[in-house]
């Protein structure tokens, strides 16, 4: 149902942690020039957590708004409660979003069972398809293998895909085993995109898309053409910057970034975001010139 180079955007604060929704459309008709595939608004690049549910479904409603059908919306909309997940799919939808981002319940630390039950839960009240998001490193609970494979067999109209930011590239032949090669397997990890479509993965919700929109969609292209001598070369190109804006807390470092490929962009986090180190800003900067950014 997806593929290619998908952002999950940014949110753009001003200094006093507002919302600027002009900047915010700027940046989504950007991202549809540059030929990213979807839009993943208030994701965890999006500081979903940082926002109320008003706020995060009304900035889901000027996305959509503004990509105006061209491209596919995946809304964040997950909880770690159960019955808010359901509220907030139901609110994704009412926002116009084409599917939605859900990450099993984190901080809860629930069993595999749990985690079944969880999403089992969500399936009969579902409007929108869902792209189950596995990201321990963030929600210390791990979708393992046969789970998500027990998810998806259970409801395979329901969960049509998986973000895959486990870390472990041994999950794309695994997922593909259980439950078919047609099941659409998308990185969660920019710097593991290359690996990750070379055995079976169709494309990434990415961080660096944000400030490279067209060199993303451009490997992740020649990742679909089986061309991948241009995949390594456009992947050596960008892999100083993937690495880059994850050396400090996510997104300092890709906020700063905007600032330098797209001059004006409003530079505000809430806490408890930080604006990056001085050495992750340089790392940023190193990253930007080895892409043929600045």
């Amino acid at each position: 149902m997806f593929s290619g180079s998908i952002p999950a955007l940014v949110t753009p604060f001003d200094a006093q942690g507002d919302f600027v929704e002009s900047a915010y459309r700027d940046l989504v008709e950007w991202q549809i020039a540059e030929g990213s595939s979807a839009l993943v608004p208030c994701g965890t690049t999006g500081e979903a957590a940082t926002l109320t549910k008003d706020e995060q479904f009304a900035i889901v409603r000027v996305c959509v708004d503004q990509a105006r059908g061209r491209v596919p919306v995946i809304a964040g909309a997950g909880s770690n409660d159960t019955r808010v997940a359901v509220a907030n799919l139901i609110a994704a939808k009412e926002a116009g979003a084409d599917a939605a981002l859900m990450v099993p319940p984190y901080y809860n630390r629930p069993s595999q069972e749990g985690i079944f039950q969880h999403f089992a839960a969500l399936a009969p009240h579902a409007p929108l398809p869902i792209v189950l998001y596995n990201v321990p490193g963030r929600t210390v609970t791990d979708i393992q293998p046969a789970t998500l494979a027990r998810i998806v067999t259970a409801f395979p109209t329901v969960f049509v895909a998986v973000k895959d930011a486990s870390g472990v590239l041994q999950r794309v032949s695994e997922h593909r085993a259980l439950v078919g090669a047609d099941f659409c397997q998308l990185s969660g990890n920019d710097d593991m995109a290359l690996g990750y479509n070379a055995t079976g993965g169709v494309g990434c919700i990415s961080v660096s898309a944000n400030v490279a929109p067209r060199l993303c969609a451009d490997f992740q292209a020649a990742c679909a053409a089986g061309d991948y001598a241009k995949a390594r070369d456009l992947n050596d190109r960008l892999f100083a910057l993937h690495v880059a804006l994850f050396t400090d807390a996510s997104p300092g470092p890709v906020k700063y970034a905007m600032t330098k490929v797209r001059p004006g962009f409003p530079d505000g986090l809430r806490l408890p975001m930080t604006w990056p180190s001085e050495a992750s800003r340089a790392a940023v900067d190193a990253g930007l010139a080895q892409a043929g950014l600045v």
